[in-house]
């Protein structure tokens, strides 16, 4: 397996949290990530979408010009998408409810992973053709209160196939891919979850 890239490599990393409460576990863990990958020499770009009172509904308008040639975002998601493109690595920060991301990710996913920026339709109607050859690393960093053997036996890990292979393998080139996932956490210790806090700061200072 290739050496995952440094930070230093990557330089600038986007980082999109999704949590409603700052002061959650995933409110820490987006803070680790962010001193983690500056700790590694690396620039931690944080999108937060509750902050931002980021609409996740996909309107009418973009729907309709959705599927027409030289599409271009409306206004309220065009900086992010601007950021997308210049993005050295991707950094997913939320917990998982329903076994899914939050509607405020899913939505940031929608409006903004959009033709023109993250791919191209292919004219005779095959696969996407990835735009987003400048993002090299795809991180995930989530938590659940399933504990592992459901997540990952019973219901066969829809988060991790969803972003890694209906986002990243279709938006992207080679994308190295990377899921922390905290399992069990309606049970987690508070040590349980120091742990994996210093783990995931860890993952991004050594990278």
């Amino acid at each position: 397996m290739a050496a995952w890239l440094t930070i230093a490599e990557l330089r600038r990393l986007l980082v999109v949290f999704a949590h409603p409460l700052a002061d959650s576990l995933s409110g820490t863990l987006k803070s680790a990530v962010i001193d983690g990958i500056e700790e590694g020499g690396g620039i931690a770009d944080l999108i937060d979408l509750y902050a931002d009172d980021f609409d996740p509904r996909l309107s009418k308008d973009e729907r309709t010009r959705f599927v027409q040639p030289g599409y271009t975002p409306p206004e309220d998601a065009a900086d992010y998408c601007n950021r997308l493109s210049v993005a050295d690595g991707l950094v997913f920060v939320f917990p998982q409810w329903w076994f899914g991301m939050p509607a405020i990710l899913k939505g940031f996913v929608d409006r903004v992973f959009v033709p023109g920026v993250a791919f191209d339709p292919d004219p005779a109607g095959g696969q996407l053709i990835p735009r987003l050859s400048n993002i090299k690393t795809f991180d995930v960093i989530t938590t659940t209160g399933s504990p592992w053997w459901i997540t990952e036996l019973y219901m066969r890990n829809p988060v991790r196939r969803q972003i890694k292979n209906g986002i990243g393998k279709f938006c992207g080139n080679g994308v190295k891919f990377r899921m922390h996932s905290l399992y069990n956490l309606d049970k987690a210790t508070r040590s349980d979850c120091e742990k994996f806090i210093v783990r995931v700061r860890a993952s991004f200072r050594s990278s």
